[in-house]
């Protein structure tokens, strides 16, 4: 016997109105659990709430929502996921790349530059330029990072793709 006879009635059983039926009665009552409840954006901070940051600190930036996945000392962390460090990232060799990859996201971080974020079950926080050259500029220069020349708004306005 082989298995992809198996794998077709399993995929065909996920079609029928039972289970249609069923993920349809699961979402609603998840949606009535939670009471149509969603996240107030206007006064969240921090990675998993914030519409938008008002800080423009870079540091201040770092801490509310780097280091939850790149840590405290920038070191990155591995377990769960592959979080990167950037202590010492050549990478960051360029303010550019660091710039565009806090705007379009890059593998599984997410876009901090205001793009849809399908598929993050959180809600993404929006980064203006300014906030992206202040904290391009704190990493490239902390966590043992001395990478010369700094990146401005201006900078970080001309990277963005037009919508």
């Amino acid at each position: 016997m082989t298995i992809v006879p198996r794998v077709r009635k399993r995929a065909a059983r996920a079609r029928t109105p039972r289970v249609a039926a069923a993920r349809v009665a699961m979402t609603v009552a998840l949606a009535f659990a939670a009471g149509g409840a969603r996240p107030d954006t206007t006064t969240a901070a921090g990675m998993f709430g914030a519409g938008h940051l008002e800080s423009t600190s870079g540091e201040v930036i770092y801490q509310q929502i780097c280091q939850g996945c790149h840590m405290p000392d920038g070191r990155g962390a591995s377990g769960a996921g592959r979080y990167p460090a950037l202590a010492g990232d050549r990478a960051l060799l360029s303010a550019q790349f660091m710039a565009l990859t806090l705007i379009e996201g890059r593998r599984n971080m997410p876009a901090f530059g205001g793009k849809s974020q399908e598929g993050f079950s959180y809600i993404v926080p929006t980064l203006d330029d300014e906030q992206i050259a202040a904290v391009t500029n704190y990493v490239r220069t902390h966590f043992g990072n001395h990478f010369k020349g700094t990146i401005s708004a201006a900078e970080v306005k001309a990277l963005r793709r037009p919508h």
